[in-house]
């Protein structure tokens, strides 16, 4: 799942990078999203060759704004039948982390992130695995609404096109090997 706000007016703002990494592997493995009636998300799936074997990956964006990212993840984890959060990443910006760093965690904190904390009231449950995409901390924290909705400067975008890439690796990683080795491989990066 990656978290962002629907439209034109949201999409290369720092608070949609996690909806960019999505739409980044959907192209990497030729996914088509699109809505399944009654789900306010676009999803789509894949079959994706790993070095353990074929893997089903589920893409999908909420069509819900961040604050209500809750509502679209527990109807698909209901749709897909998803009963071991750990096998559910969200992607999202992090306020906590430089321009540019990507990081996974299993569980804990939401560290303020509005969509994190609608996901877990609505799953009841808080032990899906996250991949954080630094976006740097605003000037002041009273700019922090401003900061994540305004568009990143020329060199922070380049920043966040590698980030994008590098999140995307992490997902896949995460696929692949599991949480705790996806972690031991993006969170040893400097």
């Amino acid at each position: 799942m990656g978290l962002g706000n629907p439209g034109a007016k949201f999409k290369a703002t720092r608070h949609n990078v996690g909806a960019q990494v999505v739409e980044t592997l959907a192209k990497r493995h030729a996914v088509l999203l699109r809505g399944p009636r009654g789900i306010p998300a676009i999803c789509g799936e894949a079959r994706v060759e790993l070095k353990g074997g074929t893997r089903r990956l589920a893409l999908a964006l909420p069509q819900t704004f961040m604050n209500d990212s809750g509502i679209a993840v527990a109807a698909l984890v209901s749709r897909y039948g998803l009963e071991d959060l750990h096998r559910l990443v969200i992607v999202h910006d992090e306020l906590d982390l430089p321009a540019g760093e990507v990081r996974v965690k299993l569980a804990g904190g939401l560290a303020g992130h509005n969509g994190l904390k609608s996901i877990k009231a609505h799953l009841h449950d808080d032990g899906f695995v996250r991949v954080r995409v630094g976006i740097g901390k605003p000037p002041a924290p009273s700019q922090g609404i401003n900061h994540v909705l305004s568009r990143p400067s020329k060199a922070e975008s380049a920043l966040l096109e590698i980030a994008v890439g590098t999140a995307a690796d992490a997902v896949e990683a995460v696929l692949e090997a599991g949480p705790e080795a996806a972690m031991n491989r993006f969170n040893a990066r400097s």
